[in-house]
């Protein structure tokens, strides 16, 4: 054998066991188990996250749970990390595990879904503005509707929509879903003179009408996702305006698909209520996905896909300008949701009221 095909070979052999060096002996993405709030698991599920997360470092696995469920039904210790949706829920689970260190990647605004003659038919009653691709909601001025019972036909002028029906804002189950939730805080907070409130004594007052707009709403979803798809679906008659998140509106303009018809229009409550997206790391694991998640610009972007905020805004208005997508261009009448106790004690209180009238489990 010649000198030049012994030392090609010996190249070849020297190339091949350096590959398999690499192969076998990369370090393997470290398994990382989580709670979440199930309306982040089409994110988690995309494989392009899951690519970016092992690049990372992470081979991450969830498992989907109600935001109170999580903050309440588990032994969280046996998991990396709980990521529900709602400050509420994560100060709970902190407080309660004595964890100081959290992270929030990303968050989106409570909106709401109608269509454009009872939008158009709400600025006739001087309740709504039209600001050019959405509207903005008086929530104060709406309350009065709520809290006597008003029906479509009563409204003075109202040609677009006369039906029998009470006017109410569709939402899921406050009892296990974080939307209606922070629906119940935003309505608390208006309700309650425009204050935060503070204790439990004073929501008591405030519950006949707050009980109310769950109750009378009839059968509920649990998810997020069933109203606003019954929404897309079933039309005006059946969801005239339904609670939902900013980010379930713009995912699903990004997909182009001709489900949002010309008269479904975006409505902002003012004030609104942003649900926060809070990951409480149990593990380095957990830290390490908290710290990907806030800083990796490749899953930035993909949270964007799926129409949630953080702090790549220059990305997020490049994407919902793609899409046609117009939004405020700051939400400045934001209130907080009051605290976990407080909270969760109108939650306790709307469901004794449930079982009281025989009202679905």
């Amino acid at each position: 054998m010649d000198r030049t095909r012994i030392i090609f070979l010996s190249i070849i052999g020297v190339t091949a066991v350096a590959v398999l060096g690499i192969f076998l002996f990369r370090p393997r993405p470290q398994p990382v188990v989580g709670l979440i709030g199930s309306e982040k698991q089409p994110f988690f599920q995309d494989e392009r996250v899951q690519a970016a997360l092992r690049r990372n470092g992470l081979d991450v696995r969830v498992q989907k749970a109600g935001s109170r469920e999580i903050a309440t039904a588990f032994n969280l210790r046996e998991y990396d990390f709980a990521f529900p949706a709602g400050v509420p829920a994560a100060q709970k689970i902190q407080q309660q595990y004595g964890i100081s260190t959290s992270y929030d990647p990303f968050f989106t605004p409570m909106a709401l879904m109608s269509w454009r003659p009872i939008a158009e038919l709400l600025v006739q009653q001087g309740i709504a503005t039209n600001e050019g691709g959405y509207y903005l909601v008086d929530m104060v001025k709406l309350l009065p509707l709520l809290q006597n019972g008003t029906r479509w036909s009563e409204l003075p002028g109202n040609t677009v929509f006369p039906v029998n029906q009470s006017i109410l804002i569709r939402s899921t189950d406050v009892r296990k879903s974080n939307s209606a939730a922070m629906y119940l805080g935003l309505m608390s907070y208006v309700a309650n003179g425009s204050n935060i409130v503070q204790t439990l004594n004073d929501a008591r007052l405030l519950m006949p009408f707050l009980s109310g707009i769950f109750l009378r709403q009839g059968m509920q979803a649990s998810s997020s996702q069933e109203p606003f798809e019954d929404y897309l679906v079933k039309g005006m008659g059946h969801s005239p305006i339904v609670m939902i998140y900013e980010a379930q509106y713009i995912a699903q303009a990004a997909l182009g698909d001709a489900t949002l018809l010309p008269d479904m229009v975006r409505m902002y409550p003012s004030p609104t209520i942003f649900t926060k997206h809070v990951l409480i790391p149990f593990s380095e694991a957990g830290h390490k996905l908290g710290q990907a998640l806030e800083n990796d610009p490749e899953l930035q972007k993909l949270a964007i896909e799926y129409g949630l905020r953080n702090s790549n805004l220059a990305e997020f208005r490049r994407f919902t300008a793609e899409h046609n997508v117009r939004l405020p261009e700051t939400i400045v009448n934001v209130v907080e949701p009051p605290s976990y106790e407080v909270l969760e004690g109108m939650i306790q209180m709307i469901e004794q009221l449930y079982q009281q009238q025989g009202g679905q489990p």
